[in-house]
C-alpha cells in the first residue's frame, strides 16, 4: 500500500518579477533573467501527523473489500454454472428414461400388431399402444431440445461457443444423508460472501471516519525558493506553511457524514446476515424434503411401480390381463421414474444453493 501512503507530489513555480521592466527601462518580457527579478520555487505538502498512515489503513481496508466482493462475484457465477450443469445432467437422464421407455413400447407395439394379425386383440389396443409410443417421441423431441438449450447456456457461462460439443455427464457425487443445522446457519453469519463483503464495508467506513476525524489537524507545505535579481546577487528563502482548519461547519458535516455511512455499513451486514439467514432456512427445507421424497421413491413407489410393471406383463403372457392394463402400469413406472429425477434435481440445486450461502461452493 505505499502509493496510499506516499506523500504529495511536490510543486515547481516560477515567478517573474517586475515583467514590465519598469525599473531598469527596458521593455517588457515573459523569459527569466530578462525581468526584475526571476524566482525559483518548490515545495513539498506534508500531510498532518498520523495522516498518511490511516491513508494507507484506509486503502488496505478497501482492497480486503474488493476481494470479498470478486468472492461473492464468483460463488455466484459458480452457483450458477453448477446449477445449469445439474439441469444438463438430468436432461441426459431423461432422455435415457425416455428412450428405454420408448424401447419397451415398440416392443409391446410388435406384440399387439402379431395378436392382432391372431384376431386376439382389438385394433383399439393397437390404436392406444401407436398413440403412446407418439406422445413417448415427442417428449423425447421435448428433451433433446430443452437438453441444447441447457448446454449452450453452460457454454456461454464458460466463456465458450455456444455450440461447443460438451462430454456426456458424469453422476455427481452421492447427497449427504444429513446436514448439520446448527452448523450451516453459524457458516451463513461467518462464512457467506456477501455477509464477508458487508463486514469488511465495515472496516472501510470505519476507516474513512478516522481519516475524516483526523482532518481537525492541520497539514503542513516546507519549500525553498531561489531568487535572482537582473542585478545583484542571487539568494535563497525557506519556506513553512501550515494549514488552518477554521473553516469548522464543512469538517463537522463530514464527519456526521462519515458516521452515517459507517451506520449504514454495519445495517447493510445486519442485512446480509438476515437475508442469508432467510434464505439458507428455505434450502434446508427444500433439501430435507427432497431427501425425505426420494426415499418414499426410491424406496416404496419405485420398487411397487416394477413389480406392478413386471406382473402385468407375465399376466398378459398368459392372457388373464388386456394390453391396456400393462401399458398402464408402463406408464406409472415412467411417471415415477420422471418423478424421481425431478426430486433429485430439485434436491441436489438445494444443496447447491445452501453451498453457496454458506461459502462452501468453490
Amino acid at each position: 500500500m505505499t502509493p496510499a501512503g506516499a506523500l504529495p507530489d511536490p510543486t515547481f513555480e516560477v515567478e517573474l518579477m517586475d515583467a514590465t521592466n519598469t525599473m531598469s527601462g527596458r521593455s517588457a518580457s515573459l523569459l527569466p533573467g530578462q525581468v526584475g527579478e526571476t524566482r525559483y520555487r518548490i515545495t513539498q505538502p506534508l500531510p498532518g501527523w498520523g495522516k498518511r498512515e490511516l491513508a494507507v489503513k484506509a486503502a488496505e481496508a478497501q482492497a480486503i473489500q474488493a476481494d470479498a466482493m470478486r468472492d461473492t462475484s464468483w460463488a455466484e457465477l459458480a452457483a450458477k454454472i453448477e446449477a445449469l450443469w445439474l439441469r444438463y445432467y438430468a436432461a441426459n437422464r431423461e432422455l435415457v428414461l425416455n428412450r428405454d421407455g420408448l424401447a419397451l413400447l415398440k416392443s409391446l407395439e410388435e406384440l399387439s400388431l402379431a395378436r392382432y394379425a391372431l384376431g386376439l386383440l382389438p385394433q383399439q389396443a393397437v390404436l392406444r399402444m401407436q398413440r403412446e409410443i407418439s406422445a413417448q417421441r415427442l417428449a423425447l423431441v421435448e428433451i433433446e431440445q430443452r437438453r441444447k438449450g441447457l448446454a449452450a447456456g453452460l457454454n456461454g457461462l464458460l466463456g465458450r461457443s455456444h455450440d461447443a460439443p460438451l462430454a456426456a455427464p458424469a453422476d455427481p457425487a452421492p447427497l449427504p444423508e444429513h446436514l448439520d443445522a446448527g452448523a450451516l446457519f453459524e457458516a451463513a453469519a461467518s462464512a457467506n460472501p456477501e455477509v464477508n463483503a458487508a463486514t469488511y464495508g465495515i472496516d472501510v467506513a470505519r476507516a474513512e471516519r478516522e481519516r475524516t476525524y483526523q482532518d481537525r489537524l492541520p497539514d503542513f507545505a516546507v519549500g525553498v525558493r531561489n531568487n535572482r535579481p537582473d542585478e545583484g546577487k542571487s539568494s535563497w528563502d525557506v519556506m513553512f506553511e501550515v494549514m488552518i482548519p477554521l473553516q469548522q461547519s464543512s469538517r463537522r458535516a463530514r464527519e456526521r457524514e462519515a458516521e452515517y455511512m459507517l451506520m449504514a455499513a454495519e445495517a447493510r451486514r445486519e442485512d446480509a446476515k438476515a437475508r442469508a439467514s432467510g434464505e439458507l432456512g428455505i434450502a434446508w427445507s427444500m433439501y430435507a424434503q427432497g431427501r425425505e421424497t426420494l426415499r418414499l421413491l426410491e424406496h416404496t413407489l419405485l420398487p411397487q411401480a416394477q413389480a406392478t410393471r413386471d406382473a402385468s406383463q407375465a399376466a398378459l403372457s398368459s392372457g388373464k390381463v388386456d394390453f391396456d392394463s400393462v401399458i398402464e402400469a408402463e406408464r406409472q413406472l415412467i411417471d415415477i421414474r420422471t418423478q424421481r429425477l425431478k426430486t433429485e434435481l430439485d434436491t441436489r440445486l438445494a444443496l447447491t444453493e445452501i453451498k453457496k450461502l454458506t461459502g462452501d461452493l468453490k
